[in-house]
């Protein structure tokens, strides 16, 4: 690998020893100089130095590889999600997220047509590719063609940002510090490798890469050169950007020949807190509970026979859906009910016109992230799972909320509100 000198093995070790006397040295700095009297761009390059590179040369990235990349770059301290030196953590108000808002909000018909619109104008204008890619990879042109306009409006949208800016922040002071390291490193090998120059990596605020906004692991893992130019090169090729989603999904586990779901109604006798993909059943028990697709639409016969899931992500104050297995891979890309959601009822309507939900969205979602951690706090000292105290309402918060309701006498609505708040504290 690049970035060791021949007979390495006692300089690797007197360099181990040299690098942990400076994290020491580091680690006693940072704790004993408050973040105000210090310059966290000064702690940034020296934590760059002194932890990061260490790494990234025992990793096989060159030195030149790595002064390139953060040639210049300072953390950005504009980024959601940070925790300043010498701080906690604490749950944020607001969500930065659209798709842990809320519900209805993020099924604004202006955003979901301009994604079926667009859609519907790139299947015509790239007939030959989407066919080709179907028939390698089993994944609807559709749902490709959904991903692509909510994820980067089609490659219209701009990518403002310099990765190695991103990425090297929240590595050094987000919430979440080993996952966007891990992704950090992916970048490096990324630009190590040739596969892209250091000018080019230009990410979401989130450090996304490319039309499909690949983290740089799902790059590494997934991108693919379709078009024959011998580079996956999701960044300016329609055919790789879409060929690399297709075997992203086909990665974690798209089943051929099967949608994602079917709008539903679903009676009052069936409780909400049935929801999750933990909770399948086939689809001919549901039916025999009295769930029936909206429209008088049947269930097929083949779907009858296989394993779906309830999903009530507005709990009773929204639609309600059955879903296959491979929404919860359409989940994988973003780890949202909403998104998933998104992509599939945007591929529908890229496949057969636009028509909207049956059921209608309520008036929810106003209360702040803060407010739904605590409220998640008091259903896990009550013994419920909620998944996780983030602020978000999952599935596992939405029918644990149903679950305290019912024993608590209330109508179960499967979703936070501010009574609900009150109520628990």
């Amino acid at each position: 690998m690049s970035g060791r000198t021949e007979g390495g093995a006692t300089e690797r070790g007197l360099c181990r020893l040299a690098v942990a006397f400076l994290l020491v040295a580091l680690t006693a700095f940072l704790l004993a100089t408050p973040a105000s009297a210090t310059k966290i761009d000064d702690q940034f390059h020296a934590w760059l130095q002194a932890d990061l590179w260490p790494e990234a040369n025992a990793n096989g990235i060159s030195r030149k590889t790595f002064d390139a990349a953060f040639d210049g770059v300072k953390p950005n301290l504009k980024l959601p999600d940070l925790v300043m030196p010498g701080k906690k953590a604490t749950t944020p108000q607001k969500q930065h997220q659209a798709e842990f808002g809320s519900p209805g909000a993020y099924f604004a018909e202006k955003t979901v047509r301009a994604v079926t619109a667009g859609g519907r104008t790139r299947a015509a204008a790239n007939v030959r590719t989407i066919a080709a890619i179907e028939k390698r990879y089993g994944v609807p042109g559709e749902v490709l063609l959904a991903i692509w306009g909510r994820e980067s409006g089609f490659g219209a949208a701009k990518m403002p940002y310099d990765a190695f800016e991103v990425l090297g922040t929240k590595a050094f002071m987000a919430t979440r510090k080993d996952f966007f390291r891990t992704e950090l490193m992916a970048a490096l090998e990324i630009v190590e490798r040739g596969l892209a120059p250091a000018g080019a990596m230009k990410s979401s605020w989130a450090g996304a890469l490319g039309q499909p906004q690949f983290m740089p692991s799902s790059f590494l893992r997934h991108a693919v050169d379709f078009d024959g130019d011998g580079r996956a090169d999701i960044w300016n090729s329609v055919p790789d950007t879409l060929a690399s989603i297709a075997n992203y999904l086909v990665h974690y586990g798209w089943v051929k020949g099967r949608g994602w779901g079917f709008e539903v109604t679903v009676p009052e006798a069936v409780s909400c807190s049935l929801e999750g993909p933990d909770q399948g059943k086939r689809i001919s028990e549901w039916a025999d509970m009295g769930i029936e697709r909206v429209a008088a639409r049947p269930f097929a016969a083949r779907e009858l026979r296989a394993e779906g899931f309830l999903l009530m992500p507005a709990g009773r104050s929204g639609p309600a859906f059955i879903v296959t297995p491979n929404f919860y891979v359409l989940k994988q890309y973003n780890t949202s009910d909403l998104y998933a959601l998104f992509i599939g009822h945007g591929a529908d309507r890229i496949a057969h016109g636009d028509s909207n939900f049956s059921g209608r969205w309520g008036a929810v979602g106003g209360l702040q992230r803060s407010d739904i951690a605590a409220l998640q706090r008091a259903l896990e000292a009550e013994g419920y799972d909620v998944g996780s105290a983030d602020g978000l309402p999952g599935f596992k918060t939405r029918r644990s909320i149903g679950k305290w309701q019912a024993r608590e006498g209330r109508a179960a609505t499967c979703f936070p509100n501010a009574d609900l708040v009150t109520a628990l504290k």
